[in-house]
């Protein structure tokens, strides 16, 4: 019995070993931050992108749409002219 309780002690002494963290690696946990503010930076950088490329489509539509209603106006007026005379 009292094998079988060492052994579950170095298990847990092993396992323990395995999923704790090595002391702190200022060096790599400086670049895992900025790895990932690069992702980050990039991220943003897409998104406004993207989101310029929007809202420019955006002011093209409503442009058109104006240039639209005014040529129809303007068939219309000229329809309601030509039924005048």
């Amino acid at each position: 019995m009292a094998d079988q309780n060492s052994g579950s002690e170095t298990t847990t002494t092993d396992a323990e070993n395995t999923y704790s963290t090595p002391g702190p690696d200022h060096k790599n946990m400086q670049e895992v931050t900025l790895y990932v503010q690069s992702l980050l930076q990039n991220m943003q950088d897409k998104f406004q992108s993207m989101s310029d490329q929007i809202i420019n489509r955006i002011d093209e539509m409503g442009t058109r749409v104006d240039e639209l209603e005014k040529n129809i106006t303007d068939l219309m007026t000229q329809a309601g002219m030509e039924n005048e005379k």
